[in-house]
């Protein structure tokens, strides 16, 4: 699903506030205080809460595994002057049900309402775009979460309608709405605002040292 340019923990993304990069085991208390939040946690499919320190620990190296196949691409969401501090994670892999590409993301409820949740699924959209082959990217967000909507529809997402999913996390089948975005609406949007990814290599760090969408 992703080239071999993101297959190293060197690859990050910047933008105009946020450094986005992969997760580290140092990362895992962060996830824990932050992802296990019952508000950010009961808007996704897979965030169990209580978030133990060994789960955190388990999707850090998940995610890293899935980074280097090139099957996903999960990244932790910092601002720009505190690298190491991890605000939120965003990702693109494949769905569980239909193998697309399926963006997720979430965002510590410090920092909601700031649109860093915008900021990251952009230049992550981006990325998968303009680095891969891809034609497509789906995502979904409970019905009852429509700040989650308000990111997709700012990244560009069509509507493609309501249904029943299953949410492992919580338990049973909750009302969800489906959201799709293909390669030519991105090309159509590729004038997003300043907000957004910034597209020139510079913005691809390669350095040797080394909000809620149900998919997280």
């Amino acid at each position: 699903m992703f080239p071999d340019l993101t297959r190293d923990d060197v690859f990050r993304l910047e933008t105009r506030r946020l450094w986005l990069r992969w997760p580290r085991l140092a990362d895992a208390q962060a996830v824990v205080r932050l992802a296990g939040e019952k508000a950010v946690a009961d808007m996704t499919a897979r965030i169990p809460h209580p978030y133990s320190p060994d789960q955190a620990e388990r999707f850090i190296f998940q995610a890293r595994r899935s980074n280097a196949d090139g099957e996903s691409l999960q990244l932790a969401i910092t601002p720009k002057g505190k690298p190491n501090s991890l605000i939120g994670m965003v990702g693109i892999g494949p769905d569980p049900d239909t193998g697309k590409p399926n963006l997720g993301y979430w965002l510590g409820t410090p920092h909601w309402g700031q649109g860093y949740g915008t900021e990251a699924a952009r230049a992550l959209i981006d990325a998968f775009f303009a680095y891969g082959e891809g034609d497509e990217i789906t995502a979904c967000a409970r019905v009852i979460n429509p700040s989650s909507r308000r990111v997709l529809e700012k990244c560009g997402f069509a509507y493609q309608g309501a249904g029943l999913s299953e949410l492992p996390a919580r338990c049973g089948l909750y009302p969800v709405d489906h959201f799709r975005l293909d390669r030519r609406t991105w090309e159509s949007l590729k004038t997003w605002s300043h907000t957004g990814f910034i597209p020139e290599p510079a913005s691809v760090e390669v350095e040797m040292d080394r909000s809620l969408s149900l998919a997280s």
